[in-house]
C-alpha cells in the first residue's frame, strides 16, 4: 500500500504549500542525521519526510498522489546533492538550523545575576545597581584580537567566509553540513601579530558596573533581559544577554497578594464598638485616613482602590486591603474591669463573678 505523504507530514489533505514546508521544516530539525548521529531510524524518518514533502510540494506530483496513482521516486532525491539542495530551498542559505554556525557558537556568554529591591521600588520602578565579573572587548584592540598596526590575512581554506562544507557518506547518500573553519575558528581572517594585552581573543576578563532600570510591578523571581549586555564574544562574535534577576524585600507593614497589598492593623473594643477614624499607611512612604463604622466585627476588610502594586507594563494599580482585627485586652485595671462588668450587666451578659473573699 502507498505510504500516505499527508500522514507522514501531520498535515491535512487541504494543507497549503507553506503548511507542508512548515510541518517538513519541524521534522527535518528533529531528524536530521547531524542532530542524531549514527541513528539510522532517524535517518530513514528524514528521508521519508523529504520524499513527502518533494512530493507534495510540486503541483503535479501532488495531484498524482492525491488520485492513487503511482509517483516514480526514483530521481526525486538523486538530483540534489546529497539533499544539500533541498535543504536550501527550504531553509535558505543559513542552513538547517539557521545563522551563521560560527557566529552562534562564538557567541558571548549569558550572566545572570541577583539583586533586591524594596516593596516601594517593586511598585513604583526604580534604579537598581549590579556588578558581576564577566569579560569585556579588550581596550587595547578594540576586540579585533589584533596588535594596534598591524594586518590580518583572510584565511586560505574558508576564502574568508569562516565556514567550509564537509562531506559525509550515510544511508542517505552523500551528506554536506556547514562547519566553523578549524583555521580561523569562524572569522575568516589570519593574526599576524595577536593583541599583547587580550593575546588576540578580543576580550579580557573585567568587574562591570551596571544601573539597571527597574520597571514598576515586579515580583520576586522576575528576570529582566539586557540584550547584548552579557559577555563580550571576543573576535568571534557578539556578546551575550544580561539577566538580572529582581528579589523583592519583605517589608513589615505589607503582605502582597499578587497586585493587591494587605496592612493588618489591631483596634480596642471600644473603637469598634463606637467607631473610630485610623492613620493607614501607603506604599509610597505616605498615609491616608480610614473610618472604622461603629459596631466594626474581628476581621472585617476596607479596600482602598488603586494603592496597591501597579500591573507590570500598565499603568493601573491594585488594591490596598485593610484587614481590622478587634484586640481583647489580657489585663486591665480594677476600674476597667468594673465598667466592664458594668455593661455586661445592662446588655444582659453573663460573666465570671469574682472569686469570694
Amino acid at each position: 500500500m502507498a505510504r500516505d505523504y499527508y500522514t507522514v507530514l501531520g498535515v491535512g489533505r487541504d494543507a497549503t504549500n507553506e503548511e507542508i514546508k512548515k510541518a517538513f521544516r519541524r521534522i527535518a530539525r528533529e531528524t536530521h542525521p547531524d542532530t542524531n548521529p549514527g541513528d539510522t531510524k532517524a535517518e530513514a524518518l528524514f528521508r521519508e519526510a523529504a520524499e513527502a514533502y518533494e512530493v507534495l510540494s510540486d503541483r503535479d506530483r501532488r495531484a498524482k498522489h492525491d488520485r492513487g496513482d503511482t509517483v516514480d521516486l526514483g530521481d526525486v532525491l538523486s538530483g540534489f546533492g546529497g539533499l544539500d539542495d533541498l535543504l536550501r530551498s527550504v531553509f535558505g542559505d543559513g542552513g538547517l538550523f539557521g545563522g551563521s554556525t560560527a557566529t552562534r557558537s562564538a557567541r558571548g556568554r549569558d550572566v545572570l545575576v541577583r539583586t533586591e529591591v524594596s516593596l516601594q521600588e517593586a511598585v513604583f520602578g526604580g534604579q537598581a545597581t549590579v556588578e558581576f565579573s564577566a569579560r569585556s572587548t579588550c581596550p587595547e584592540c578594540s576586540g579585533s584580537g589584533a596588535e594596534p598596526g598591524s594586518e590580518q590575512t583572510t584565511c586560505p581554506d574558508c576564502s574568508g567566509a569562516g565556514q567550509v562544507r564537509v562531506a559525509r557518506k550515510s544511508l542517505l547518500g552523500t551528506m554536506t553540513s556547514v562547519a566553523v573553519c578549524p583555521t580561523c575558528n569562524g572569522d575568516g581572517r589570519l593574526l599576524t601579530h595577536p593583541c599583547h594585552l587580550c593575546d588576540g581573543d578580543g576580550s579580557v576578563p573585567d568587574e562591570s558596573v551596571m544601573s539597571v532600570e527597574v520597571p514598576a510591578g515586579v515580583s520576586s523571581g522576575t528576570r529582566l533581559r539586557l540584550s547584548g549586555r552579557g559577555e563580550s564574544g571576543g573576535r568571534f562574535g557578539p556578546p551575550g544577554d544580561l539577566f538580572v534577576e529582581v528579589y523583592v524585600a519583605e517589608d513589615p507593614r505589607f503582605e502582597r497578594v499578587d497586585h493587591d497589598l494587605v496592612h493588618r492593623v489591631a483596634i480596642g473594643v471600644a473603637e469598634a464598638t463606637l467607631g473610630s477614624r485610623l492613620d493607614v499607611p501607603l506604599v509610597n512612604g505616605e498615609s491616608t485616613g480610614l473610618e472604622i463604622p461603629a459596631g466594626t466585627q474581628p476581621r472585617t476588610t476596607f479596600r482602598i482602590r488603586g494603592e496597591g502594586v501597579t500591573h507590570l507594563g500598565r499603568r493601573t494599580r491594585g488594591d490596598l486591603i485593610v484587614v481590622v482585627d478587634v484586640e481583647i485586652p489580657t489585663q486591665i485595671s480594677d476600674e476597667q474591669e468594673d465598667l466592664l462588668r458594668r455593661l455586661a450587666e445592662l446588655r444582659g451578659e453573663i460573666v465570671d463573678r469574682p472569686a469570694s473573699t
